[in-house]
């Protein structure tokens, strides 16, 4: 029996560790999303309501953006090997079309993780640090008067970009995790099927079972 196997069905995909690590990110993202967006745009200040108004909000704002990054940095560190480019990955794309056509396609031999993921998670790696930069430079009163303000001015434009690609990226993995059967377990029982891993991951299918097809 393989190690990373919960049962004669099921393959362990993500450890307890990492499951958690995933919805801490999770909880502080949409957190941090709501305060922020509170102040983009007069018409979405109710959410302050949220989070105790307004003052409260603009002061956690900033630390919910700070907690909610160092739980993704450890996130980060521990999922990079598997995110790394692969020539896998260029075959996955070429098969976009059939994928998102849900069409019968010759299977990328792909690892744990396929292009599309990588391309999600390098955009979040991108996104979330240049809301942190931008973050810490805006944060009032601790450093922003230590800038110029056209330096703040540039902040605020590469803050809420970065959000609004960043809420892509994850609107993209949600959509994506529900629409491939299966995948949505993984991160809440941390198993998934053999068939799921052969037919989607199949590389990674061979290296944590030992099967040769």
């Amino acid at each position: 029996m393989s190690p990373t196997s919960s049962s004669r069905r099921e393959l362990l995909r993500y450890k307890p560790f990492d499951r958690m690590l995933h919805w801490l990110v999770a909880v502080g993202f949409i957190l941090a999303g709501l305060s922020g967006l509170a102040f983009f745009h007069p018409s979405f200040f109710f959410l302050t309501n949220l989070f105790g108004g307004g003052g409260w909000t603009r002061i956690l704002h900033p630390f919910v953006g700070v907690v909610m990054f160092a739980f993704f940095l450890v996130l980060v560190l521990r999922f990079l090997r598997d995110n790394l480019p692969a020539a896998a990955d260029a075959q996955w794309f070429s098969q976009l079309g059939a994928i998102v056509g849900n069409r019968e396609r010759p299977s990328a031999d792909v690892g744990k993780y396929n292009g599309g993921q990588k391309l999600v998670f390098w955009v979040m790696v991108l996104s979330l640090l240049a809301l942190v930069v931008t973050g810490v430079v805006l944060w009032r009163p601790y450093f922003a008067p230590q800038f110029t303000v056209d330096i703040l001015r540039l902040a605020v434009v590469v803050h809420a970009v970065s959000a609004f690609v960043a809420l892509l990226a994850a609107v993209v993995h949600v959509y994506a995790a529900i629409w491939v059967k299966g995948t949505v377990r993984a991160m809440t029982r941390g198993t998934v099927s053999h068939k799921w891993a052969a037919h989607h991951h199949p590389a990674w299918y061979r290296k944590v079972t030992g099967s040769r097809t």
